[in-house]
């Protein structure tokens, strides 16, 4: 028969940023945790399980794999003997075998006290590759801690990640391991710093960000620098540091993930595009605009990304071009922006939908339709009923106040509003 490429495998490993011999390390190390000694697994096992060669793993490797993955062996893409497709999962759980190896995941209780995962009792005192993907489950826990409901109240859980990271790296035996924890470290501090600027709370981003740039460095790592710089672009335009907010974002171009990757590419353009709007130059705003898209309309979505720009896509695009062109004296086209971003937001990112929903009703209060800009901006508290409003969405309905106030018709409806919304604003 025919050898074949195991695409299955090759992709969980490219979307783990995993070499072969990490992921034969990592399945000995799992192998130990339930036999009492490590495995055999070498990075010619793995090769051969890449290239088709060897189709059904021993029983120990399978096992082992199913721990490190947290998938059947049959999801990866191994065939048992005697088949020619997949066969279903097995009856137990492999995830929770993983679970329980690497640690059980933070519970989703309320943001003030978010736990970082607990190391496993029987976790072995080698750190390696079990220890990345590991900690890396935890920043991804985060990310969609975030994208429910906001990153406000994650910096504390996120700072005690990378203090984890840091603390690993110090005990690892390889070079490739260390940077790969100093690029978690980089991952979380940079996490912590994202909950503050969606808080409101500007004042110690910043440290983050000069810490977890400097992490990037040690990791050789220009993902999470391009990360860092696109967080830097944002916290500068909160400042109204227009100047600042389109340096950080060249910045971001200028990483070499940006350089060979159309995605970052059109990320760290869309940023660009929304310093440069708020700076009063309208026509770089446009122009960084039009690269975006055709930087997006090259970029392949369907390939594995890092947890940091898993929220980049059309629709984030749509938003972001939302705020240039409303910015830029375009609301009417600004409006269709908006519109456009949430049908294709997934229902999963709330935050995002009901920031959303706040900027489309600005770009309705900008075309004087009123009314309607009123009951739009009243979707935002339905949307995060239940959920306290991140600091950065309290301060742009304090701008739709503001602009609410200068454009009604009568003070009547601006009163209105507020009488409407005033307790919900407060106890949000």
């Amino acid at each position: 028969m025919a050898k074949t490429r195991n695409e299955a495998l090759a992709a969980w490993m490219a979307e783990h940023r995993m070499a072969k011999g990490e992921l034969a390390d990592a399945v000995n190390t799992a192998i130990a945790s339930f036999a009492g000694r490590r495995g055999t697994t070498s990075e010619r096992t793995v090769f051969r399980w890449l290239s088709g060669e060897n189709r059904w793993p021993q029983d120990r490797q399978r096992r082992g794999l199913e721990i490190v993955t947290g998938l059947p062996v049959t999801a990866l893409g191994f065939v048992p003997r005697g088949k020619s497709t997949p066969v279903p999962a097995l009856p137990e759980d492999p995830d929770v075998r993983r679970r329980q190896f690497f640690g059980a995941a933070a519970g989703t209780a309320a943001a003030a006290a978010i736990p970082l995962a607990p190391v496993a009792s029987a976790r072995p005192s080698r750190v390696g590759t079990s220890d990345v993907i590991r900690l890396r489950d935890e920043v991804e826990h985060l990310v969609a801690l975030d994208a429910e409901r906001g990153g406000h109240g994650l910096e504390q859980a996120a700072l005690d990640g990378a203090a984890e990271a840091l603390r690993l790296q110090k005990q690892s035996a390889t070079q490739r391991v260390r940077q790969r924890l100093f690029a978690l470290a980089s991952d979380f501090t940079a996490t912590a710093a994202w909950s503050l600027i969606d808080a409101g709370q500007l004042d110690g981003a910043g440290r983050h960000l000069d810490r977890a740039l400097t992490l990037a460095g040690l990791a050789q790592d220009s993902e999470m620098a391009m990360q860092v710089w696109n967080l830097r672009a944002m916290l500068a335009r909160q400042r109204r540091n227009y100047r600042e907010a389109v340096a950080s974002a060249q910045a971001a171009q200028a990483t070499a993930v940006a350089r060979r990757s159309p995605l970052h590419a059109s990320l760290a353009h869309a940023r660009t595009a929304v310093g440069l709007a708020h700076n009063g130059e309208d026509r770089a705003a446009l122009a960084c605009l039009a690269r975006a898209e055709d930087a997006l309309a090259k970029a392949d979505l369907a390939q594995p990304r890092a947890t940091w720009i898993a929220f980049y896509s059309p629709a984030e695009l749509y938003c972001l071009t939302a705020i240039v062109q409303d910015v830029v004296g375009q609301p009417a086209q600004a409006e269709a922006a908006s519109h456009r971003a949430l049908a294709a937001l997934p229902e999963t990112y709330r935050r995002n939908r009901a920031y959303t929903t706040a900027r489309l009703a600005l770009t309705q209060l900008h075309q004087d339709d009123v009314e309607q800009a009123c009951a739009t901006s009243g979707q935002v508290f339905e949307i995060m009923a239940g959920t306290p409003l991140p600091g950065r969405m309290r301060l742009l309905l304090g701008d739709f106040q503001r602009d609410l106030i200068a454009r009604a018709p009568s003070a009547h409806i601006a009163h209105e509003w507020m009488d409407r919304y005033r307790t919900l604003w407060s106890s949000s």
